[in-house]
């Protein structure tokens, strides 16, 4: 689905076959592109229309992406540890090697999700502490902590 014409010969495609068969056909070829297809996939596919619909939308975002389709892979993989995602980050793993990654890269690109994760955590807890410490010292003051 490269571009418009694309997109509409493939919706064609799901009304002529129907739903159900296009989301057996699909599954087939994930299935034989990766090796297994991942679970929530498997459970999408209990309601053809809503894995249709899931695979019809990152089909639209990876295949027109401006970006070479291993770094988007990449980013998934990236995305899917940032997230501690242990199907995502193994799956997107599998197929940034199959679009050419190395292990130096699939390495570095986890080494900078640990990083902005980690950096995530910290910021959000130093938000949450500056905003609820300035409100300690109010609600303290002129309080007897210490019963007689």
């Amino acid at each position: 689905m490269k571009n418009v014409k694309e997109f509409e010969a493939t919706l064609t495609q799901i009304l002529e076959r129907g739903g159900e068969k296009t989301a057996e056909e699909w599954m087939a070829n994930i299935e034989k592109e990766f090796g297994k297809t991942p679970l929530i996939f498997q459970r999408m596919s209990e309601r053809p229309e809503v894995l249709i619909s899931h695979l019809l939308y990152k089909g639209a975002v990876t295949q027109t992406s401006a970006i070479d389709p291993k770094y988007v892979e990449l980013i998934s993989l990236a995305v899917g540890a940032a997230l501690r995602c242990q199907h995502c980050t193994s799956y997107h793993m599998q197929a940034a090697i199959k679009k050419g990654a190395s292990r130096e890269e699939i390495l570095e690109v986890v080494l900078l999700a640990g990083m902005i994760s980690n950096s995530s955590v910290l910021a959000n807890a130093y938000r949450i502490i500056d905003e609820k410490m300035k409100c300690i010292p109010c609600t303290t003051e002129g309080v007897d902590l210490i019963p007689d």
